[in-house]
């Protein structure tokens, strides 16, 4: 249970990471110019706007990094302490002996 809230928490975390880095000004202006004058650059200005864009990106980031980590501890595979069997290993079907591969017989030389 406590993976899969994880794993929507990175999800919603991921989205707005995604948001939050097109949402920045780029040299060709970015998403945030798509935006006129409805943008929130109208609201805390430029400069206040792009501060809290970096820092969001920056605490999105690490947040992102924190629950991958979190993610993997959560995910319960590997409870025993003895090592399992791979893939492979489980499916291979079972033989007794090895087989060795049958010569053909050779013909009595005449002379």
């Amino acid at each position: 249970m406590l993976h899969i809230l994880v794993v929507t928490l990175i999800c919603i975390v991921a989205i707005l990471l995604i948001i939050v880095v097109l949402m920045q000004n780029s040299k060709g202006g970015g998403l945030a110019g798509a935006f006129g004058s409805a943008g929130a650059t109208q609201v805390l200005g430029v400069r206040r706007t792009a501060d809290f864009l970096s820092k969001a990106t920056t605490y999105l980031a690490a947040l992102f990094m924190l629950l991958c980590v979190l993610a993997e501890f959560t995910t319960g595979s590997g409870t025993s302490n003895e090592p399992g069997e791979s893939v492979i290993q489980k499916n291979v079907p079972a033989q007794s002996a090895p087989v060795s591969p049958v010569l053909p017989q050779s013909a009595p030389e005449q002379k």
